[in-house]
């Protein structure tokens, strides 16, 4: 369930930011935004040109298309844990390494199964719950939820982005280009790492720490809000990696586009989302009714998803896939910050990692699942599921809830 708000209560403080904080969110947001590029430019391609290649089945693209979610989403809790150690910048620099490394895996490959194995070390670098620590680490608390959604927004549009560069850079050098494009992606992150992102301040961890940050693990998978949040992350990257592997064929077979002119199609749709956008982040955070508007989105995508996989129609399919973007974008920008209201200072890591697996779990099924079904069954069963997880995660949020347990401790300390 999402957290709970005053009704006519602006969401986003007028307070401005200091200068260290406008740093922080602009260097984390542009990393962040590098990384997300880099994974998301395969989205539309992986369908279309991993079929080319020796042993391809819908299987195996599937699970070359959802595999590195499965290593995020292993991954994530530890890294989380290890960045609480250490410290936040040295784990996120490791992680863009193995990244890098994923990439040029992939982009040396001739079989699909080289494809595996480089998404498998690209989603080695599971670095997303210790970015979200470290702006929570650099900023303040009335400024965490306006710096969670810029780093939010900051993913809507590497993922806009993307599916227009991918098709591009696919169209001048083939899916090779995109991987070697992504691990130069992976080392300009570096730089930001080095050069942009402050220092927080090292915040150690005594032994006897180390049994509450394991109850913080499980409180933070058992609280309803946030069980409610992780579980929503899941089912719209299950949605988002499933649909592309039916939406780059249908371009291709039933409207007739060649594969390097798909852009043409995702630009605009992208840019039309945009304005799809404004109306929703206007009602949710100017006249506080987040709830109604995050159950609209979750509705947008549930009605895209139909509109895409039961229609003959060009004009209807190019009518959902804008309808996708738009509610999709909006989640995926609105989610992070939701999540960040209910995590403790001293274990943000580990407490957003357990959101982080769970997005990245449903990337994983989304894809591996997505593919064996697609290969052993039909297109028809996998949109029906895509549906009936919409479904109930809208009626998982429906119910107007009170604050969750960590919100309530939260309250008690103030």
């Amino acid at each position: 369930m999402i957290p709970h708000f005053k009704r006519n209560t602006p969401l986003i403080t007028k307070d401005p930011m200091t200068a260290l904080e406008k740093r922080t969110v602009g260097s984390l947001a542009l990393l962040y935004s590098f990384r997300m590029l880099g994974l998301f430019m395969v989205l539309p391609l992986l369908a279309l040109y991993a079929g080319d290649l020796p042993g391809a089945t819908p299987s195996l693209i599937g699970l070359a298309l959802g595999i590195y979610g499965l290593t995020q989403a292993l991954l994530q809790i530890p890294f989380g844990w290890l960045s609480d150690q250490i410290g936040r910048k040295p784990v996120i620099i490791g992680g863009l390494v193995l990244f890098a490394l994923g990439s040029v895996v992939a982009a040396m490959a001739d079989t699909v199964y080289g494809i595996v194995l480089g998404r498998t070390l690209q989603g080695a670098g599971a670095i997303a719950s210790t970015v979200m620590a470290l702006v929570a680490d650099l900023t303040r608390e009335e400024q965490r939820t306006k710096a969670m959604a810029v780093v939010g927004i900051s993913i809507g549009l590497s993922f806009a982005v993307a599916l227009v560069l991918g098709p591009l850079v696919a169209a001048a050098g083939g899916l090779a280009a995109v991987f070697w494009f992504t691990a130069l992606l992976a080392v300009a992150g570096v730089a930001i790492v080095v050069l942009l992102v402050p220092t927080p301040p090292k915040i150690g961890t005594a032994h006897d720490e180390v049994g509450a940050r394991a109850g913080l693990i499980g409180r933070s998978v058992l609280d309803p809000a946030l069980a409610r949040l992780n579980f929503g992350v899941f089912v719209l990257h299950f949605i988002l990696m499933a649909s592309f592997l039916v939406v780059p064929g249908f371009l291709e077979q039933s409207a007739g586009i060649g594969r390097s002119q798909h852009w043409l199609v995702y630009l605009p749709a992208l840019l039309l989302s945009i304005a799809g956008m404004v109306p929703l982040m206007i009602l949710a955070e100017r006249w506080g009714r987040l709830h109604q508007v995050f159950l609209f989105a979750i509705a947008l995508v549930f009605a895209a998803v139909a509109m895409l996989g039961f229609t003959s129609s060009t004009t209807v399919f190019y009518l959902g896939l804008w309808v996708f973007f738009v509610g999709f974008n909006y989640l995926e920008a609105t989610l992070p910050s939701l999540v960040s209201k209910t995590v403790f200072a001293g274990g943000k890591g580990t407490a957003m990692g357990v959101y982080s697996t769970c997005q990245f779990l449903g990337t994983f099924a989304g894809g591996a699942a997505g593919g064996w079904i697609l290969q052993h069954m039909s297109m028809a069963t996998l949109i029906s599921m895509c549906l009936i997880l919409a479904g109930v995660w809208w009626l998982f949020v429906l119910p107007a809830g009170q604050p969750s347990a960590l919100q309530q401790d939260q309250l008690r300390d103030t």
